[in-house]
């Protein structure tokens, strides 16, 4: 039986390895599905979401990256819950983009629920973590997009 591996895995390149590891690891839940430490390298796991993290080189460089990285793309993470990973950011002093919200988006004649919030990693780049709050014909509270 063949594993199912999905067909877009983003590759984040990082300023500090170990900084960004402990980001994801310590603070938002990430497993290390497997690393190569001494290349600065992680695949890194949480729930269905993958993504890999590694150490800048000039290999990959298109052009001089400068802070913030990722500017005009944000990474979408389903969690089981947003609380938790709020606390940890927290306790550990790093600011939230947009702080946690619920928000309802419209799909055909349904709104689907997300709570929701924003966060920068150690480089830059746009997280949002939600957690999925169901459907509903007309949402009863929260921010709508239509």
């Amino acid at each position: 039986m063949t594993e199912h591996r999905p067909k877009l895995v983003p590759e984040f390149m990082v300023t500090d390895f170990q900084k960004s590891l402990g980001f994801y690891v310590d603070l938002l839940g990430f497993t290390v599905m497997y690393d190569r430490p001494a290349t600065g390298f992680a695949f890194l796991t949480l729930g269905g979401a993958e993504i890999m993290i590694e150490q800048q080189t000039d290999f990959w460089e298109t052009a001089r990256p400068e802070y913030p990285y990722g500017r005009g793309v944000s990474f979408q993470i389903e969690v089981a819950s947003v609380a938790p990973i709020v606390g940890r950011l927290g306790d550990a002093g790093v600011a939230l983009f947009r702080p946690p919200e619920d928000a309802w988006y419209r799909r055909d004649d349904t709104y689907l629920g997300n709570r929701q919030f924003l966060v920068l990693d150690p480089d830059g780049f746009v997280l949002r973590l939600y957690e999925d709050l169901g459907e509903n014909a007309a949402p009863s509270s929260g921010r709508i997009v239509s």
